[in-house]
């Protein structure tokens, strides 16, 4: 086992903190909270404090992530939640990824519209928004608090206002020139009295009026707690909400990403028609650990693949910060994402081959793939015989081309709105041992056009899929397009033990396995784990519009030596130096034999905080 030193965190040894960290570990027995913003982590504790579980509490918080953090989610988005229940003693998924409305399709995209790919903006890449949907069936469920108390915390910031960051006013900026040619209804929203100031209260009172009416038709419905969750899903999805999505969409032609004005298809009827599913998570046994993701509708099961393929090798011999380290790391995810991108899919709609991906006799003739220089190949398996189908080759051009537009001047994010959401994530742990991994996200604030009478937008997570329906992660209409938002839990011998994840698109799969891996082969603690330095691949095709590939690129955080860069050059890897703490937004809480809650956050940012006792 590798000894961590203060120099792997960025620390002088003379100026090192205890325990090597920019932060303790959060060590408790009542609850912990941890998420990538301290005013939610703080609304999650106060829901403990106050006698709520931590499906209660965690819904408290991921509804305050949407007016705290909305560059990075809103109402409008999407939310997978993994969750343990003490009750019922079982693990669960809550789907809440939305699926493609019934007017989005191939024939549509490329015969009327004449796209290639999907646009990355505005209303056309629109599902069915699910986040507030998996909050509700969480709560409904496993929670003992009402739709109002739930809700109390995010009314009282949209109503008052809630500190705007500094990234936030920089998002805003990125669009602020389509938000006043094309977005109007955006910049009523966002820039009005000329934008919020960075660190300044910023309020959006009419998406407090929409959750204030949503409580009202709750308890106008009475009878059991559960029955006024229900309502408030019917009011979202069945009422007043709906309708006003329907109208918008309808009425609506917004600029996105392919240069062109077009209107979006959701309808009231595709929001009525869904709900949020519940399934059982994909499971991998690693190292006395049992990890659960979700399934192959999200990008997680290549976490499980990273994994399985590492489990071949001394990881513990590994130095956790040397170049041997990330090499196997990166040659491993090159193998697991390009499966991701050849089989993974909604599998309602197509066959995924998913116990033979992890398989040991797969991942066994994978490994052996994996040498001590680089790859340069895209190379996806044949499990089960499958024939992989995927247009590398296209996506490098994407890329390719996109950087020469930029690089000419292409005014390419402030003309389309081309900029880039984030991700948010939660994890809760209460005195119980009941344990909620949550990773909400899309319905950004520069995604799509802002529905006035709501106060939010809509996501745009269909621009995940090909215009292609054979395709396992084709489009089709009720699909759901492969997310990338990855919540992650772990048993350790059998027994609920972490809750932990990430923003970061892509790098969600990337950031976790690392983390992880260094806890149970080298013996860090959960703030440990996150401090290190990281780094991430842009090998494979992108979830993302305009969905290119860099092949072999590999960026590792700038704390990292001079001498690994040089390793990793030398083994063949495009690899670069990026900023010193630019690497992962993970969190975590974990629960041990002893009772003990012990929980960490990043620090990169500023932003994410872990609070318990």
């Amino acid at each position: 086992m590798s000894v961590v030193t203060p120099e792997m965190i960025g620390f002088p040894a003379k100026e090192a903190p205890s325990m090597f960290t920019t932060r303790p570990e959060i060590i408790g027995t009542f609850g912990a909270v941890a998420s990538t913003h301290w005013i939610a982590s703080q609304v999650g504790m106060s829901v403990l404090e106050r006698g709520g579980n931590a499906f209660d509490a965690a819904a408290a918080a991921g509804f305050a992530l949407q007016i705290v953090e909305p560059h990075l989610n809103g109402p409008g988005g999407d939310c997978p939640i993994i969750l343990h229940s003490v009750r019922t003693g079982t693990q669960q998924v809550i789907c809440g990824q939305g699926p493609a409305p019934s007017g989005l399709t191939v024939g549509l995209m490329r015969d009327k519209l004449g796209m290639e790919i999907m646009p990355g903006t505005g209303l056309l890449a629109t599902p069915v928004p699910g986040a507030f949907d998996a909050w509700m069936v969480m709560l409904r469920d496993h929670g003992t608090w009402s739709v109002r108390e739930v809700l109390a915390y995010a009314i009282g910031y949209a109503r008052n206002g809630a500190p705007m960051v500094p990234r936030i006013r920089a998002t805003i900026e990125s669009v602020r020139p389509l938000f006043e040619t094309e977005w109007t209804t955006s910049a009523a929203l966002w820039l009005r009295d000329g934008g919020p100031e960075p660190n300044g209260l910023y309020a959006n009172p009419t998406l407090a009026d929409t959750y204030e009416r949503v409580v009202r038709e709750a308890e106008a419905v009475g009878g059991s707690r559960e029955n006024q969750v229900d309502a408030a899903r019917d009011a979202w999805y069945r009422g007043f909400v709906a309708e006003a999505i329907g109208k918008f969409v309808a009425a609506t032609e917004a600029m996105d990403t392919s240069g062109r004005r077009n209107r979006g298809v959701l309808t009231a009827d595709d929001m009525a028609r869904w709900h949020a599913g519940i399934e059982a998570p994909t499971t991998l046994d690693y190292h006395g650990h049992t990890v659960l993701k979700c399934g192959p509708w999200s990008q997680g099961p290549a976490m499980l693949q990273t994994l399985a393929l590492m489990g071949g090798f001394d990881v513990a011999a590994m130095d956790p910060v040397g170049a041997d380290f990330i090499h196997y790391v990166l040659e491993a995810q090159k193998l697991a994402f390009a499966d991701r991108e050849a089989f993974y899919g909604d599998p309602a709609f197509t066959d995924v081959p998913m116990a033979t991906l992890l398989s040991p006799a797969y991942n066994d003739a994978r490994r052996a793939l994996m040498g001590a220089t680089a790859s340069l190949e895209f190379r996806p398996g044949q499990p089960d015989g499958l024939v992989p189908r995927t247009d590398y080759a296209a996506a490098i051009r994407r890329s390719n081309d996109l950087a020469a537009a930029m690089g000419s001047g292409e005014p390419t994010v402030s003309r389309l709105g081309a900029s880039g959401g984030d991700t948010c994530h939660v994890d809760v742990i209460d005195k119980h041992g009941n344990m909620v991994s949550a990773t909400p996200s899309a319905g950004w604030l520069q995604s799509s056009p802002a529905i006035p009478e709501l106060g939010f937008c809509l996501g745009s997570r269909c621009q995940m899929f090909w215009l292609d329906e054979t395709l396992p992660n084709g489009l089709k209409p009720g699909k759901r397009p492969r997310t990338t938002l990855s919540p992650s839990m772990v048993l350790r011998d059998g027994k609920p033990w972490m809750s932990f994840g990430t923003p970061g698109g892509e790098q969600q799969d990337q950031w976790q396995p690392i983390m992880l891996m260094r806890m149970i082969h080298h013996g860090l603690n959960i703030q440990q784990a996150i401090d290190l330095p990281s780094f991430h691949s842009e090998h494979w095709i992108s979830s993302f519009w305009p969905r290119g590939a860099k092949p072999n690129k590999a960026v590792i955080e700038g704390r990292y030596t001079q001498a690994v860069l040089d390793d990793l050059i030398a083994r063949g890897h495009a690899a670069e130096m990026g900023g010193e703490w630019s690497e992962g937004r993970l969190t975590g809480a974990r629960r041990e034999a002893d009772g003990t809650i012990r929980a960490g956050a990043n620090p990169r940012g500023m932003q994410g905080y872990a609070v318990g006792r």
